[in-house]
């Protein structure tokens, strides 16, 4: 039993080197999808081969966006995870995320528009839940707030143009942008979501706040209203 057990131990601690040394010295790019995920499974999973977990994770939730952007209760509830391991994935979804919005938020929005996209795309793309955000902008076009105005079923949310409105005056913001998510994964705008926004924006010209656009965010990618010539 004790030789079985150095066996094992031996191999995994050397499949694991192996990734080490092509993650240092090649990259990223050099490591498939599981690998990434078994690797990071496996320093909150030191003594166990975390291969079989990773693929079976990537199977059931689609992809590696897909995981690391799931519901953490989700993800705690799967057969070989528990909070460390879930933790472990989470702390990943979060480096990216704040390496992807440092140009959101140090530079004028609209001069970092893609990277404003590529940030949203990563953090909503793939929720199950419909969520809506609101981009509260100063006079120079600088992030003051990034909210979630709300949260709804699988299919829908509402806006309250109201309370968007009144939150954007007691921030002193000059400007929105305003973003959702659908979770069909076809980011195509709804008539609803045409009408709602011009309702805030008819509301906000009122009061001199701009709505630069209505963004919103699905798996085949993202539609701007305001390109689209909706707004």
């Amino acid at each position: 039993m004790g030789v079985a057990h150095g066996t094992d131990s031996h191999h995994g601690t050397g499949h694991r080197a192996r990734l080490r040394t092509r993650l240092l010295e090649a990259g990223g790019d050099s490591l498939l999808d599981h690998e990434l995920v078994e690797y990071i499974l496996a320093l909150a999973i030191p003594r166990k081969d975390t291969k079989p977990l990773a693929k079976q994770l990537l199977a059931h939730y689609g992809g590696f966006s897909a995981l690391l952007t799931a519901d953490t209760e989700n993800i705690v509830r799967q057969a070989g995870m528990g909070e460390t391991s879930t933790a472990a994935l989470k702390i990943v979804q979060a480096a990216a995320l704040r390496l992807l919005s440092e140009p959101v938020r140090e530079q004028p929005m609209l001069a970092s528009w893609q990277s404003l996209l590529d940030y949203l795309r990563a953090d909503m793309a793939h929720l199950t839940i419909e969520r809506v955000r609101t981009l509260y902008l100063n006079s120079k076009n600088m992030l003051i707030r990034d909210e979630v105005t709300s949260e709804g079923s699988i299919d829908q949310a509402a806006i309250y143009t109201r309370e968007v409105i009144r939150r954007a005056i007691d921030l002193g913001a000059a400007a929105i942008i305003l973003v959702h998510n659908h979770p069909s994964g076809d980011s195509a705008p709804s008539r609803q979501d045409i009408a709602m926004t011009r309702d805030i924006i008819t509301a906000a010209k009122s009061f001199g706040i701009a709505v630069h656009d209505h963004i919103i965010i699905g798996k085949d990618g993202y539609s701007s209203m305001r390109s689209a010539g909706l707004i």
